[in-house]
């Protein structure tokens, strides 16, 4: 841009004072903002928790457009104490951060797999800009409630300080994480106040063709399914899986041995369409080609329809055979299908009367050549999608010493990602990672079918009991033993695959993760209320010096990426800009300036570079106004100038 310079100049004297509008805000997605007219139109497509049994429920439209409204009663539908509270936390904005970790990652600069150690309900939040409608599939393995898992605090009101102090971050103050037992009076709504928020974010990441996956056992299955109707929408249920988790009775249960679990599955909406199954040998052999059809083996369908001649009067006509002139009519069946249909049927030869030609009535040929992959079933046998004796298997021939109980069979998970998941770059979210299951699933599977499928694990850090299997093999949480199954599946797949590399000498699959931890902002952020002159003194003092000590570049890289809308692997490169280093992010889209030391030379440059947006600490400026005020004028006319849209923008 050749003009940058002279706009500069032309904007350093007589500038107005930058307003908020240059400001990058360092919070959340606020889900409130602007769904009016989304709602007006999308309703149903977008906030189908606002209906009941086809009604708009104002109050709960209310709420999700950021008005508090006291509950009433009488409503139909799941309703438990401290439903309405969740809404509130949904819509608070998180202000926290997720800190790259280099050195508990493999291939961190170039893989599209995302490993999130930190509190889910605050990560979902998190990701909601960078995120928002681009997962494939969701699955994920919550707690079922049983009375023995880790759960989160009584009222769930659980903010980043309740984190930090979970993980020793920060002082408890009495804060404690603990089991849900059955002995507490609120034991479902606990359970339910966990699962909503957490959920009602999951749907937003989801593309409009994707779909979630839930496993859960008969504890929480009826409240699951009419939570998921309301935060996804009845009509947008599509299974109920029983998984036959168990190949064997055990005499040791007092009433009936629990031999299945459940997965529920609901597409974000109607464009969600489930993957067929490859056919088999078993489905093809039942095909056969008796009349010598020179298009082939078929095999023969009903020409009865299931419905009476009374509830389909339509399909009710005199039915001739063309060999014997014979002609029969419905009697308890309605013909399947229409007079004009028949007549197609019978003029293509599609129609079968018999060896000898003199069946009353026909057979329709369906021919192998024209029949479609295999649908799915809602039951999975354990030959077909694996048991929990496999899953223990698949984790002890990683890490040996049964150092996670239960964990979920590698074989299950990547049947739920065939049925949902083939596209190139499709993401996998899973947000209850637990032992990486899910990681695993992904990795193999493209492995194995040449995919290109990416994942985003999101696991707490809790902790090891103390004289359990994983404390003594010297894992101290759950996530330290999720991300070392992660490194020893890529080492695993990386061995088994040494003669399938590209033309760099690279595995032609994405075997890497990137490690991220949740964190305070690298930024103090303003308060916004203070008592006395002492603290209202220390305010300021922070809104003036607001980056953190100890935050690293990468850090604030990292922060200011997913805070922008850029997903968590977006391609960075540092380069050099008027003798300054600068960020480039997806090739010169978005330049990030971390100098501390902010010049007229420097803003002109970054201008020139002609970026869509362009972002500076306002510690750069060291309070010179008139400097940042003409940085912003020079952006605001280079977009003038442009007719484009670059925005400049501080933090």
């Amino acid at each position: 841009m050749s003009g940058a310079k002279g706009l500069m100049e032309n904007t350093r004297t007589n500038a107005p004072t930058p307003d908020d509008d240059s400001k990058l805000p360092l919070t959340s997605l606020d889900l409130a903002s602007g769904k009016n007219d989304v709602l007006r139109n999308f309703l149903a497509a977008t906030f189908p928790e606002c209906l009941s049994e086809g009604r708009i429920d104002f109050e709960q439209l209310r709420r999700v457009l950021g008005e508090w409204v006291e509950p009433s009663n009488e409503r139909f539908g799941l309703v438990w104490p401290g439903k309405a509270e969740c809404m509130r936390i949904i819509q608070q904005p998180s202000v926290a951060t997720l800190k790259p970790v280099r050195g508990e990652s493999v291939n961190f600069d170039r893989t599209g797999n995302v490993f999130i150690e930190g509190d889910n309900l605050e990560v979902l939040k998190l990701l909601q800009k960078a995120y928002f409608g681009k997962v494939k599939m969701i699955y994920i393995d919550p707690p079922y409630n049983t009375g023995q898992e880790f759960i989160y605090p009584d009222k769930y009101a659980e903010t980043l300080e309740t984190y930090l102090a979970y993980t020793g971050q920060a002082d408890a103050e009495g804060r404690k994480f603990s089991t849900n037992t059955d002995t507490v009076g609120r034991y479902h709504s606990n359970w339910l106040n966990m699962m909503y928020p957490r959920l009602y974010l999951a749907r937003n990441l989801l593309r409009e063709d994707g779909a979630i996956f839930i496993s859960i056992d008969d504890h929480e299955l009826p409240r699951l399914r009419e939570l998921c109707d309301q935060i996804f929408g009845e009509e947008n249920f599509k299974a109920d899986i029983a998984w036959q988790k168990r190949y064997t009775r055990s005499n040791n249960t007092v009433d009936f041995t629990t031999v299945v679990e459940h997965i529920l599955v609901y597409g974000k909406s109607e464009a969600f369409e489930v993957n067929l199954l490859p056919r088999t040998e078993e489905a093809d052999a039942r095909y056969s080609n008796p009349d010598n059809d020179p298009r082939g083996v078929w095999k023969g369908a009903s020409f009865l329809n299931p419905a009476s001649p009374q509830d389909r009067p339509n399909l009710c006509y005199p039915l001739k055979n063309p060999n014997t002139g014979g002609v029969v009519h419905p009697t308890t069946n309605a013909w399947r299908r229409s007079k004009e249909a028949f007549e197609e049927l019978l003029a293509d030869n599609k129609l079968y009367w018999g060896p000898d030609g003199k069946a009353p009535i026909p057979s329709i040929k369906m021919f192998l050549s024209e029949a479609r992959g295999l649908t799915p079933t809602n039951f999975w046998a354990h030959d077909y999608a694996g048991h929990t004796d496999e899953g223990t298997r698949d984790l002890e021939a990683l890490i040996p010493g049964k150092v996670f109980n239960n964990p979920k069979p590698v074989h299950l998970i990547q049947r739920a990602i065939e049925h949902a998941c083939n596209g190139p770059g499709d993401i996998v979210l899973d947000f209850f990672a637990g032992s990486c299951v899910t990681a695993q699933a992904v990795i193999e599977l493209n492995a194995r079918d040449g995919g290109s499928r990416n994942f985003i694990l999101v696991q707490l850090p809790e902790p090891a009991e103390e004289r359990s299997n994983a404390a003594k093999a010297g894992f101290k949480t759950i996530a330290e033993i999720g991300k070392e199954r992660i490194r020893r599946v890529i080492k695993k797949t990386q061995d088994a695959s040494s003669g399938q590399l590209d033309l760099e000498g690279r595995s032609q699959s994405d075997l890497g993760f990137k490690v991220l931890k949740l964190d305070r902002s690298n930024f103090r952020v303003w308060e916004g209320i203070a008592e006395g002159h002492e603290d209202i003194s220390r305010q300021i003092e922070l809104h003036i010096n607001h980056l953190g000590a100890a935050s690293s570049s990468e850090d604030i890289l990292y922060e200011l990426l997913l805070k922008s809308g850029f997903p968590l692997t977006t391609p960075v490169k540092k380069v050099e800009v008027a003798g300054k280093p600068v960020f480039s992010i997806q090739d010169g889209t978005m330049l990030i300036c971390l100098e501390k030391e902010i010049t007229s030379e420097l803003i002109g440059a970054l201008a020139e570079a002609n970026p869509l947006q362009v972002i500076c600490l306002d510690e750069g400026f060291r309070g010179n106004d008139q400097l940042k005020a003409n940085a912003v004028q020079t952006f605001k006319a280079l977009a003038e100038a442009e007719k484009s849209e670059i925005v400049f923008k501080t933090v």
